[in-house]
């Protein structure tokens, strides 16, 4: 007999398919925004609507420097999955506040201060990222961050 996914499974799950539609040559990261266990929106990363995509053109890199002195790589051509998942509930009618986002990787400091300030309350990841940066901003705000593990096949 098999064993039926939690719901934080399930939505983890969907994330991952998500992230299959991604164009972006260094990671495929997904998004799935959820309130009382219904999609509200979901987003992959990749370049705005109209724009070439990194895996047709390739990336355009800029390196900036954190305030310890970390160099960080972003693209300039690549809006980050939390974002498109945001602008999609935005395009579409859809409040957000007090939703769940699932993803399938942690948010970066960005996208973290924008799901703040959109209402979002617990942000459920699979696989961490850059964790160290984003201890501050949750330590002073109600968002709950959780690592959900999807069973081995």
């Amino acid at each position: 007999m098999s064993s039926r996914l939690s719901w934080h499974q399930y939505f983890m799950t969907i994330t991952r398919q998500v992230a299959e539609r991604s164009t972006c040559n260094r990671a495929k990261v997904g998004a799935v925004i959820v309130r009382d266990k219904n999609i509200l929106a979901t987003g992959y990363n990749g370049a705005p609507a109209g724009m070439p995509h990194c895996t047709d053109v390739g990336c355009l890199i800029y390196q900036s420097k954190t305030p310890n002195g970390d160099t960080e790589e972003n693209c300039f051509r690549t809006i980050h999955a939390e974002i498109n998942a945001i602008a999609q509930a935005a395009k579409n009618g859809s409040s957000i506040k007090d939703a769940s986002i699932y993803l399938t990787h942690t948010p970066c400091i960005h996208c973290v201060k924008v799901l703040v300030n959109t209402g979002i309350k617990e942000i459920y990841y699979e696989s961490p990222y850059k964790l160290h940066t984003l201890g501050e901003i949750l330590q002073h705000t109600h968002v709950h961050m959780e690592k959900v593990d999807l069973p081995q096949k």
